[in-house]
Formats: C-alpha cells, sequence, structure tokens
C-alpha cells in the first residue's frame, strides 16, 4: 500500500521529534540532530532513513556531512484530501 510505509515513519515518537526539529530549524546537519536529540548517529542514521524512504525528507550532502530538510509534498501527502478519500465512501475525489 502506498502510505504503509509513511504511517509507519509517523508511527514512532522519535522520527516526529526528528521531523519537528528539521523543520523549526529549515535544514539540519546529522551531527546537528545527534546532540539535539541525544541519540548515536548509527540510530539516528536508521531513523532519517525511514524517513527518507517515506519521502519526508530531503537530503543534501556538503562536504562529509548530510544536511536534511523537510520534503513539503511527501507531507503534504499524508495530509492531503485524496488520503482521505482512501477512508471515505463517497465521490470526494471525483
Amino acid at each position: 500500500m502506498k502510505y504503509e510505509k509513511k504511517f509507519k515513519a509517523l508511527a514512532d515518537q522519535k522520527r516526529l521529534e526528528i521531523l519537528h526539529l528539521i523543520q523549526q530549524h529549515r535544514s539540519l546537519c546529522v551531527c546537528d540532530l545527534a546532540e539535539y536529540i541525544d541519540m548515536p548517529q548509527s540510530k539516528l542514521s536508521y531513523h532519517l532513513k525511514q524517513l527518507l524512504d517515506a519521502g519526508f525528507l530531503n537530503v543534501e550532502k556538503k562536504g562529509t556531512w548530510n544536511y536534511y530538510s523537510i520534503n513539503d509534498e511527501g507531507i503534504n501527502e499524508v495530509l492531503s484530501p485524496a488520503l482521505c478519500c482512501l477512508f471515505r465512501n463517497d465521490d470526494c475525489c471525483s
């Protein structure tokens, strides 16, 4: 299912915290994220991969560091009327 990966990514409190921090700062380096949430980079990388795979983040490599920002399209997709239509029996998406 198209949305399964997205909702699985959002079902974790740490990943929601990561999204919130990145949104507040517009872009964050993995090294800064690790400090903000007091998490080893190996664990953080796992969570970031889940968010990237779900389409919620963009990544840009600058030197040796990766900088993460919010992918507005990915976020808006789960907030869209199209998703609402999956759970309704009317023709709202027509």
